[in-house]
């Protein structure tokens, strides 16, 4: 499937935000990417537009395509609560997020990569699909043999893994459980859920 795999920094500058994290790019140029820099006149940008660069802004960070995007969205439209809030938690709950926040990878790309090469198992069986949606209770693991890669354990000791309240981690067993679905409060990333809401709507 096709993924984006250009300058991350130029995406960061676009949406004016570190949204793969750290980022010393955006912190030095502030201002979007473009021959002209800062001297560029930038026209204001309508609400479809602003709707538009939400809804892109969510799916650079959680690295989903248009057509699973919209997918997920109908599947909160039809869930109960409120639509904005269901469609973050389904994001957050995908396999790939999951091991991402659980400190297993460094990023979503590399979680995505380290499930698709089977080095991840849920439930004790090895699950290669990084848009799985987890349930509550379900528990996610490394592979016996795949404990000691590099870039597992390098993730693992460079990072406090499990900060995420609706997630708990088992650093003898390398396995993470998915306790229940988090609460809006409770994730961090910086999304305005109802202008998706209100684009989808139209």
């Amino acid at each position: 499937m096709a993924r984006y795999i250009g300058p991350k920094s130029k995406v960061a500058r676009k949406f004016g935000e570190p949204i793969y994290g750290p980022d010393k790019v955006l912190e030095r140029k502030n201002y979007p990417p473009g021959f002209h820099g800062m001297a560029r006149r930038r026209r204001k940008i309508s609400e479809y537009g602003v709707q538009l660069k939400e809804k892109q802004k969510v799916k650079y960070t959680y690295g989903v395509l248009e057509r699973q995007f919209r997918k997920l969205f109908e599947k909160a439209l039809r869930s109960k609560g409120i639509t904005g809030e269901v469609l973050l938690i389904l994001l957050e709950s995908r396999l790939d997020n999951v091991v991402y926040r659980l400190g297993i990878a460094p990023s979503r790309a590399a979680a995505r990569q380290l499930v698709s090469h089977k080095h991840i198992t849920v439930n004790g069986l090895v699950c290669n699909i990084p848009s799985c949606l987890l349930q509550p209770g379900d528990v996610v693991g490394v592979r016996e043999k795949s404990k000691s890669l590099e870039i597992i354990t390098e993730s693992l000791n460079s990072r406090r893994y499990s900060k995420s309240a609706w997630l708990e981690w088992d650093n003898a067993l390398m396995t993470g459980k998915y306790l229940n679905n988090p609460e809006r409060e409770e994730i961090p990333e910086n999304i305005k859920e109802q202008l998706i809401v209100e684009l989808y709507s139209k």
